[in-house]
């Protein structure tokens, strides 16, 4: 039998132990935003497919509903738009901003960031690329409710390609305060409170008639990101509409989507460092 020295064993196993000046491998590159937009975006598309087309067909049904039920003490005109345009948007309201709350809560809840934290994506590409997968739902409901809200006010469709600015402007809004809502919620149960809240928000403020509500109410409504897309579409609505007004209220929707995004990602971070 031959005695192999210690020395020679550990130095034959772990020649980098021994050697001072070896380096560690360099770690993979950050990936590109757009890359990693596109990888979330069709990770969560597909992830929420299945789960989420039920809900989709109870926030359009929901939004029908309203409006059949409003059909009865709405005749025409004004209030006829708004209730056409914030019901329409309501459906957006649900998805984007309540099914997103809850979503970001239980994530951060059941240790899901941990896993989007150890992968070399850019903060922002995980909240876009989750906002932009629940906002995408809403298109086929947003869609036929806009449809039949004119068919039940008689109202003039030839404007509906307004949806096409709407549709991604409000989606972006209500998606970031969404996700900044259940990301910033100590607790699931908050987070989906939260989400329930907002929805009711959007759904008394955008649907109702603004012209009827008293003044401290239309302050409050001022203040909600969707209100903006509803008060543009339910101009397009008019025979003649001020495309100026529509174009300000667009963008007032737009600036409401960055800086709730925005929010969203710094949220996103802060809980991801907890």
């Amino acid at each position: 039998m031959s005695v192999v020295p210690a020395q020679a064993v550990a130095g034959t196993t772990s020649p980098d132990a021994a050697d001072p000046s070896a380096e560690a491998a360099p770690l993979a590159p950050r990936a590109r935003f757009g890359p990693a937009l596109g990888a979330v975006y069709r990770a969560q598309l597909s992830r929420a497919r299945v789960a989420r087309i039920p809900l989709l067909f109870v926030a359009t049904f929901q939004s029908i509903g309203i409006m059949v039920l409003l059909r009865g003490v709405v005749d025409g005109g004004d209030p006829a738009r708004d209730v056409v345009a914030g019901s329409s948007v309501l459906v957006v309201a649900f998805v984007a901003l309540n099914l997103l709350a809850q979503y970001f809560g239980q994530l951060r809840a059941g240790g899901g960031l941990d896993h989007y934290a150890t992968l070399p994506v850019p903060p922002a590409a995980v909240v876009l690329g989750a906002a932009g997968a629940y906002a995408s739902f809403t298109v086929p409901g947003t869609l036929v409710t806009a449809v039949t809200g004119c068919l039940l006010f008689q109202l003039p469709m030839a404007h509906l390609w307004v949806l096409a600015a709407v549709l991604p402007l409000a989606g972006a809004a209500l998606a970031g305060l969404g996700a900044a809502l259940g990301l910033l919620a100590p607790r699931p149960e908050l987070a989906t409170l939260c989400g329930q809240l907002g929805m009711s928000a959007a759904l008394l403020l955008g649907v109702l008639p603004a012209a009827r509500m008293p003044e401290l109410i239309a302050w409050a409504r001022d203040l909600l990101p969707s209100t903006y897309g509803v008060e543009a579409l339910a101009r397009s609505f008019g025979r003649h509409p001020d495309w100026s007004a529509v174009g300000a209220d667009l963008g007032v929707c737009a600036a409401v989507g960055v800086l709730s995004l925005a929010v969203a990602t710094w949220a996103y971070r802060r809980a991801a460092t907890r």
